[in-house]
């Protein structure tokens, strides 16, 4: 369709997207770079049946939630989509997503919804970023040239809607450094070495990516992910780099020649240091103590570190164990929460797909010398059955911590059978969780819910909400 330009479109909310929305004529229009309460002209690009797609060509009168944004990527990055939104009426709009999910989708009785608890930080606060390395490169400037330009190789994140190109970040402010300066580093050496940098729809190319974690305690991983094997490559640049980053605790890599960009299900191999990092957090029943985490290459952990203490705690808080329960904890993943809980619990039995997870989970209790936890790895819906409970018990205490599709609806039904008293729902995305709890209204009732926000400037927000049996 040939564009065209609304102007002087009024903001009236903001999508679950992040996209805003205004309304014009009684047409809605969907909009990207703009804040509720801005007035603003729109050039339609997309138009469907209900509703069209535009984009901010020029802001006539800004809202007053309006902010200046901090990184030089914004308008063109897709992370951070609302640094130019007023971070406490992000929070406004993530509690209105909570509601709106239970009264659009699970339509069932709720009590008044607790208000959300702000991350600590709002910036540097992730302790994992993912960087794509991409031979198409897209220039930084997108508004001044009209369809973008290609140039070089670059190392940052994929240009949204484009698979193959990535936008060259020059500074992210979501992890703390030496993140910037490493990413930086190893760009700069691959391309004075003239190293090839990876080509999507060839499937060609060496450097393919890179992923650096960082923890409290100032510990860092850093591991290159190339697209062939060619090991005096990554000794070059190893060798060249390390000596810069001093701080630095494990630098592995990762060969990945599959066509998609996960690496999860590959071996990661060693270049220096330690193969895992070491995470702590204050201890629930004694905050003078501290739970010490193993964050190996594959490992899950919360990524939001500083947010991941309020979100456990939080959980635990909700559970009010006693110390003579059994918890069964689903979805364990590295046993955060599982351990985090055990000393309030007579034994914690944590269930996970990934096998490599629940291997992270008993060295975590190791480490921390907790005895009364059992690690089981497998597909949720199968392992979870009547034969599993009659061997370990049916527990007092259900915590469930899904990925962002929810719970399969075996898992729900057999948790409707298990019938205890108390199930502690930790979700990412309120539309999934408001569906689950619906299928388990007939016996179950919610007692209170918690929006907790882990990911500033983003849609994103976490919610744990306390289902009791009803009598």
């Amino acid at each position: 369709m040939e564009k065209y330009i609304i102007e002087n479109v009024e903001i009236v909310d903001i999508g679950h997207d992040g996209k805003a929305i205004g309304k014009s004529g009684g047409l809605v229009i969907f909009a990207d770079n703009a804040v509720p309460g801005d007035f603003i002209d729109v050039e339609i690009y997309k138009k469907k049946k209900t509703f069209s797609l535009g984009k901010n060509v020029n802001l006539r009168t800004p809202s007053p939630h309006r902010r200046e944004a901090f990184c030089s990527h914004f308008g063109l990055c897709g992370g951070c989509k609302w640094q130019h939104f007023d971070y406490a009426e992000q929070l406004n709009f993530k509690y209105k997503q909570v509601v709106d999910a239970f009264e659009r989708i699970a339509k069932i009785p709720i009590p008044e919804i607790l208000p959300v608890l702000p991350s600590v930080n709002t910036k540097y606060y992730r302790n994992r970023l993912d960087y794509s390395g991409s031979n198409k490169k897209w220039v930084k400037d997108l508004r001044s040239i009209p369809h973008g330009e290609l140039s070089g190789g670059g190392l940052g994140f994929h240009l949204p809607g484009w698979f193959d190109k990535v936008i060259d970040i020059e500074k992210c402010y979501l992890q703390p450094e030496p993140t910037n300066a490493i990413r930086n580093a190893v760009r700069e050496f691959a391309l004075a070495n003239n190293y090839s940098f990876f080509d999507l729809n060839a499937q060609t190319g060496w450097l393919r990516g890179l992923i650096i974690r960082t923890t409290s305690t100032n510990e860092t991983m850093v591991i290159l992910i190339v697209g062939f094997e060619d090991i005096e490559k990554v000794s070059k640049l190893y060798d060249h780099i390390i000596p810069q980053f001093k701080e630095v605790t494990s630098w592995m890599y990762v060969m990945n020649t599959k066509k998609n960009d996960t690496v999860s299900d590959l071996d990661m191999r060693l270049y220096k240091g330690r193969e895992f990092l070491v995470e702590e957090m204050s201890s629930y029943t004694n905050p003078d103590k501290v739970i010490r985490y193993i964050i190996g290459p594959k490992s899950f952990f919360q990524t939001n570190t500083s947010q991941a203490s309020v979100l456990f705690r939080t959980a635990a808080d909700f559970a009010n164990l006693h110390g003579d329960e059994l918890v069964y904890d689903l979805y364990t993943g590295a046993g955060a929460i599982a351990n985090y809980i055990a000393n309030s619990a007579e034994r914690v039995v944590g269930l996970e797909y990934v096998e490599a997870a629940v291997n992270d989970a008993r060295k975590n209790s190791d480490l921390n010398q907790i005895k009364n936890t059992s690690f089981f790895a497998g597909d949720m819906k199968d392992l979870l059955n009547d034969a599993f409970i009659a061997k370990e018990g049916k527990p007092d205490v259900i915590i469930t911590d899904p990925p962002r599709a929810g719970m399969h609806e075996d898992v729900v039904k057999k948790m409707m059978e298990i019938s205890c008293p108390k199930i502690v729902y930790v979700s990412c995305n309120p539309a999934s969780l408001a569906r689950d709890c619906a299928m388990m209204a007939d016996s179950y009732e919610i007692t209170a819910i918690q929006p907790i926000d882990m990911f500033p400037h983003t849609s994103h927000i976490e919610t744990v909400v306390l289902l009791e049996k009803k009598s």
